[in-house]
């Protein structure tokens, strides 16, 4: 069997620009707003040119999801289970909020899709991320029954941590209207905000 060719520079750079292209369009209409025309002009390419590259909305959709999915769990595997409970929850918040600031495109992809029933990333919740959230869970479950930190549900610990710091991605316009002249800090106050309701629900 034959090895695919590889891609030139000039094919990787025009996958890198559709891909671009197409999380500014589907973060902003979503999956069912978006159109290959859409796409093909923000990218600046023709449509002939951008189907020679990917067969369909959802193929781009899909090699876009599948690109965050890895980079999304990224924050809650480095939460060590050897290193002490309130600061490494602590830092996965700060994980967490850090990539609502510096990648919300892909977080409001990423809700648009759940918000849609997850229909291309079915088995990536099922699997990975049940797999990985289960392994963490018992890993807070664990310091609780050592007594290192106060009694919560682990899971629900760690759905408020997602909606807390994902809420600046998904709804960073208004967070920025209500904010007005505050809005240039308001990661940094978001930050103190949450260690400071986070330490105070962990602590013993």
């Amino acid at each position: 069997m034959r090895d695919k060719p590889k891609r030139t520079r000039i094919q990787r750079k025009n996958i890198e620009t559709i891909l671009e292209a197409a999380l500014e369009v589907f973060s902003q209409y979503g999956f069912r707003g978006s159109t290959l025309d859409q796409i093909a002009q923000t990218a600046g390419l023709s449509k002939p040119n951008l189907l020679y590259y990917f067969p369909s909305k959802e193929a781009i959709h899909v090699e876009l999801l599948s690109e965050l999915m890895d980079t999304w769990l990224d924050p809650l595997r480095a939460l060590d289970a050897g290193g002490e409970p309130i600061p490494e929850i602590l830092a996965y918040v700060d994980r967490k909020l850090e990539m609502s600031r510096d990648f919300p495109r892909e977080s409001r992809l990423f809700a648009n899709e759940i918000l849609q029933g997850a229909p291309r990333i079915e088995e990536a919740i099922k699997g990975e991320l049940k797999e990985l959230v289960d392994e963490k869970a018992a890993v807070i479950s664990g310091w609780i029954d050592a007594g290192k930190i106060a009694p919560v549900d682990p899971y629900h610990l760690i759905f408020s941590i997602w909606s807390l710091t994902q809420h600046y991605a998904d709804f960073e316009v208004q967070v920025q209207w209500i904010l007005a002249e505050r809005s240039k800090t308001s990661f940094e106050d978001a930050k103190a905000y949450l260690d400071q309701l986070f330490t105070k629900m962990l602590r013993t």
